[in-house]
């Protein structure tokens, strides 16, 4: 999959994901969350329990048990999933067409390799290099003296039943 494939892809299922939220149908979200979990497996390799635990796709905060949903929660379900999964894609866009992030499965395309497709590499987003910078030689005296300041109020964050007077003997 180009990388130019991967960011049309995604925002044609962004679109849709705004379309569920707009117009709630269960039987759409099921298929498009196949879609976009086939997508992000293509790109970005499976995710296990761990992540989709994490993004919170497809946990409802309000889950009906037991009975059949009415038109109204499956509607709220149906937006609340939509949402999250539609929040996961809009991750996956950014690292891939602002980012330039390097994907499982790249064969090519814009920001794949420099001077590849039809617009130039764009930087990766990387923390600042801080290589060039003076050395503060009290920074180690000041992070200890921290420290020690900190140790020292340890316990305020403690719980601690109330102690009335008369109870002090």
């Amino acid at each position: 999959m180009t990388r130019d494939e991967l960011i049309l892809r995604t925002r044609q299922l962004v679109d849709e994901g705004e379309r569920l939220d707009a117009q709630p149908s269960l039987g759409g979200l099921q298929m498009w969350l196949q879609r976009s979990d086939d997508l992000l497996s293509t790109a970005w390799g499976s995710m296990d329990r761990y992540h989709l635990a994490w993004l919170m796709v497809g946990k409802p905060k309000g889950i009906v048990r037991g009975r059949a949903m009415t038109p109204d929660e499956e509607a709220a379900y149906v937006r609340e999933v939509a949402g999250q999964k539609t929040a996961a894609l809009r991750m996956s866009l950014d690292a891939v067409e602002r980012q330039g992030m390097p994907f499982v499965g790249e064969t090519g395309g814009v920001g794949s390799a420099p001077g590849v497709g039809s617009a130039p590499a764009r930087a990766v987003d990387r923390a600042p290099d801080r290589a060039g910078l003076p050395a503060d030689p009290s920074l180690a005296d000041r992070l200890e003296a921290a420290r020690r300041e900190a140790d020292a109020h340890r316990d305020h964050g403690e719980r601690r039943a109330p102690r009335p007077d008369r109870m002090q003997r």
